[in-house]
């Protein structure tokens, strides 16, 4: 297994591409506008800067990693010759399904095809296709070439044959795989989202405030970094998209999103990608200070 397909330039996707090629993997990048692969192809390389500046990688590392990835603009094209695609789109159902049932229509039949959702049932994704003993999750985490983290998820009809290829696979990136069945959120998001919505209702209450709670979970149970900071991070449209899907997934009240988060996204205040959530980062002078303040 040595081609791999991954559909979805932006964080998750170029974090991906860069991790597959820098291990030696054939890439072939997938999105729907050169534009979009440029900036992608731009930050694998503006990351593999920083890990040559810090000696983690020569140049010629950086390069031979670059020459690995080639970019496409259609998924027939992309997916030729590919032993593994893993999709990283935007979280959302309806377009994730229409991709697995493209990938299923073009993909050779021996293809294995993995999803980096978050929160969304493989079993599910897997229906749209005829080869659900083929779908599996392969959950990384952001920023993907550091987390070692990788939440493999095992939909209701994946073979044995592919969750162990796949947990070898993640071995080979230098990735901690960890198996897990598909229920809503799996175990990162279920555990983590409630975390997250607790401390947006403890500011939607009056509890304390931004700084002060993430204060507290940073310095009082060594949190690398805040909750709120991390919803920001996150996207706080993706937090209430896992939470939505927490909550009807398991009809239980405790996972009902922050009303304070609901309206914040309804706002278009979605966190650091749009500038603004429960920080400003609005200005590099601002995000500058954000970034020193919880470093």
């Amino acid at each position: 297994m040595k081609n791999v397909a991954v559909i979805g330039a932006g964080t998750m996707g170029n974090g991906i591409a860069h991790t597959f090629a820098q291990f030696g993997y054939n890439v072939q990048l997938i999105d729907i506008s050169q534009a979009s692969l440029d900036r992608g192809v731009a930050t694998i390389a503006k990351n593999l800067d920083r890990m040559v500046a810090k000696e983690r990688i020569s140049e010629d590392d950086k390069q031979t990693t670059l020459s690995h990835i080639k970019t496409f603009t259609s998924i027939k094209e992309g997916v030729k010759n590919a032993h593994l695609v893993v999709e990283a789109a935007t979280e959302n159902v309806e377009l994730k399904l229409n991709i697995f049932k493209e990938l299923d229509q073009v993909c050779e039949a021996d293809t294995i095809l993995a999803s980096n959702t978050s929160s969304i049932s493989i079993t599910k994704i897997a229906s749209v296709t005829t080869r659900p003993d083929k779908v599996i999750g392969m959950h990384f985490m952001n920023p993907v070439p550091i987390m070692k983290l990788v939440e493999v998820i095992r939909g209701y009809s994946t073979s044995d044959e592919v969750t162990n290829t796949i947990m070898e696979l993640s071995r080979n990136l230098k990735k901690v795989p960890v198996e897990v069945n598909d229920y809503p959120g799996f175990i990162a998001n279920r555990i983590l989202m409630p975390m997250l919505n607790e401390a947006i209702y403890s500011l939607y209450e009056g509890v304390a405030g931004v700084y002060e709670i993430d204060t507290v979970m940073k310095l009082g149970m060594a949190h690398p970094m805040g909750p709120l900071q991390l919803a920001d991070f996150i996207g706080l449209d993706v937090c209430l998209s896992i939470l939505n899907v927490l909550h009807d997934g398991f009809g239980n009240p405790k996972y009902a999103p922050c009303p304070l988060l609901v309206n914040m996204v309804t706002a278009g205040k979605l966190g650091a990608k749009s500038g603004e959530g429960f920080y400003d980062y609005s200005e590099s002078r601002k995000a500058e200070k954000v970034a020193t303040q919880f470093s």
